[in-house]
């Protein structure tokens, strides 16, 4: 069975595709993948006899509806038997109803929007622990009869700890509301430091100045952000003993490399279903909702803050990183 998988965006979510894509290919001898996806995200998926990635520039080659008819006609030559949207949106969905029309199984990801709605809504709060993304992406696969069973364990590193622990911290994302303001980020790196553990920064090249900000002064800081490409990055990546992100994308990347993350939230949740792949929720570090009960008040964090202070942020504790940061072997190990 030669199976169509569609996921154009975002970077951390195409990541998070990625465990459930080789689950399926490692569970289902039979099957074969091509999955489509923008190129920089291509470049994620590692190397598989069964699975062809194409990356294509939907914004510039294959825009409006003529652009992804094109797009249909190229991907039509696959000869696929059955196509799994797992992105749901309007580009997917053109793209997966004229496949039908020609005859193909399709199946969809229900994201749980209704769900999430009813989450992040200012009034009446429904709190739970919503379906995991992974196991959506999983359950596609399901509809289309090639059930996926995810671990939900990081990959084995197969590595021994340094004798100084070396720490990634990637304090910034797209979204404010998932951003933690410099001054706090200044103050974690400082308390890391100060614990003797060398640290690397991450983050986008428009983040540079930002970054150079945070760590002028400090000994022991080395920034890695706009350092490498992104397979030496992901090298580099693994190559550390533990990471400190926001809900963002790099929380995905270091999952995808076994990395353990102590992941920081703002304006969204856990629950909301974007944890990364394998990471454990008691390394989510985030200002309890007894405390701010506006929380989550986004899904991706993109929305204004409802107080206009994001106190989710500005009152989160930065020494409960450094606790949980304590917790992982790795970093808690001083001996090689």
């Amino acid at each position: 069975m030669r199976i169509l998988a569609l996921r154009f965006s975002a970077f951390g979510d195409v990541a998070m595709t990625i465990p459930v894509v080789m689950a399926l290919l490692e569970q289902h001898p039979e099957v074969e993948v091509v999955f489509v996806t923008r190129p920089f995200p291509a470049k994620l998926f590692p190397q598989h006899p069964r699975l062809k990635v194409l990356g294509v520039d939907v914004d510039k080659d294959y825009n409006g509806i003529g652009g992804l008819h094109r797009l249909y006609k190229l991907l039509k030559k696959e000869e696929v038997d059955a196509v799994a949207d797992l992105h749901g949106v309007l580009r997917t969905h053109v793209v997966r109803n004229l496949f039908l029309l020609s005859g193909t199984k399709v199946a969809m990801i229900d994201k749980g929007r209704e769900e999430k709605k009813a989450l992040v809504r200012k009034e009446n709060k429904e709190r739970k622990s919503l379906t995991h993304s992974c196991q959506r992406y999983a359950d596609v696969f399901g509809r289309l009869g090639r059930e996926v069973k995810l671990s939900f364990a990081l990959p084995d590193r197969r590595r021994r700890p340094h004798e100084i622990p070396k720490i990634g911290f990637a304090p910034f994302a797209a979204h404010q509301g998932k951003c933690l303001p410099e001054k706090k980020s200044r103050e974690l790196l400082e308390q890391m430091t100060a614990k003797g553990w060398a640290v690397s920064l991450f983050g986008g090249k428009g983040e540079l100045e930002q970054l150079e900000r945070l760590s002028e002064g400090l000994s022991n800081v080395k920034l890695v952000a706009g350092a490498f490409d992104l397979k030496g990055e992901l090298e580099f990546m693994a190559g550390l003993d533990a990471m400190v992100s926001m809900d963002s994308a790099n929380m995905h990347l270091a999952s995808l490399v076994g990395l353990p993350v102590v992941s920081v939230w703002g304006a969204t949740h856990p629950d909301a279903g974007f944890l990364g792949y394998g990471q454990s929720l008691e390394n989510a570090v985030q200002v309890d909702v007894d405390t701010l009960p506006c929380r989550p008040c986004s899904v991706f964090g993109n929305k204004p803050c409802w107080r206009g202070d994001y106190a989710c942020l500005e009152w989160f504790d930065v020494s409960k990183v450094v606790e949980r940061l304590e917790n992982i072997k790795e970093v808690k190990s001083t001996d090689c």
